[in-house]
């Protein structure tokens, strides 16, 4: 179903691409002033909440930088604000390069994801605070926070947003086995992370993912 160095993986840096690419299409153009309004039920300014995505993609990528990613419980890069109710990141984009500039720091950190994925052996793992994950979990941890952040951006800035309906069956199966997809799975993503309501189903005040690798012997 995937390529590269393992063709059992569910989701790979192909993907991660694909859903960056998403983001990226949907929010070209936009000017700057609009990305100050806050974005969808976050805390956060749209621009924050790319910031943060963009920080999202690249720390997922560094901790397969290591040699032996489970010695470290994280990278230890000095994690800052620009204010007290804004996303603690290691990285944030310069202010002078624009929307542009914004959208291309997302896209690079995403390919840095996509790359880190793809080149590190399927069996090794990482450290997450939901717990440790191999490459292809952190693939699929990168792809639901630009999906359901770009989701939280385009509220704010009344666009459709419409991801592949492939990525979102793919991340499911992947993160989340104690979700059934009662609607098409786009819908069910942002149920499951706490987005919507569904029929039947009241908004999730409480939500994780399980990024624990799956046995495929």
């Amino acid at each position: 179903m995937a390529q590269d160095g393992n063709p059992q993986a569910l989701v790979c840096g192909s993907h991660v691409r694909q859903a960056v690419d998403h983001c990226i299409s949907l929010l070209q153009g936009i000017p700057a002033t609009r990305l100050q309004a806050r974005a969808g039920s976050l805390e956060w300014t749209c621009r924050e909440t790319l910031e943060h995505l963009a920080d999202d993609l690249l720390t997922y990528a560094l901790r397969f930088g290591l040699a032996r990613p489970m010695d470290s419980p994280r990278v230890p890069l000095r994690i800052s604000r620009d204010r007290p109710q804004g996303p603690a990141n290691v990285v944030f984009a310069d202010r002078d390069a624009g929307p542009e500039g914004l959208l291309t720091m997302v896209e690079a950190c995403g390919g840095l994801l996509a790359t880190a994925v793809d080149t590190t052996a399927p069996d090794v793992l990482a450290p997450h605070v939901f717990g440790a994950s191999d490459p292809e979990g952190f693939a699929a941890m990168g792809i639901v926070e630009t999906l359901v952040h770009t989701h939280d951006i385009a509220q704010a800035l009344r666009l459709a947003c419409e991801p592949p309906q492939d990525l979102c069956e793919r991340v499911l199966a992947r993160l989340f086995p104690d979700v059934t997809i009662t609607a098409d799975p786009w819908s069910t993503l942002l149920w499951a992370t706490g987005r919507i309501e569904l029929p039947d189903c009241p908004r999730r005040t409480d939500w994780r993912w399980y990024g624990a690798p799956h046995d495929r012997s």
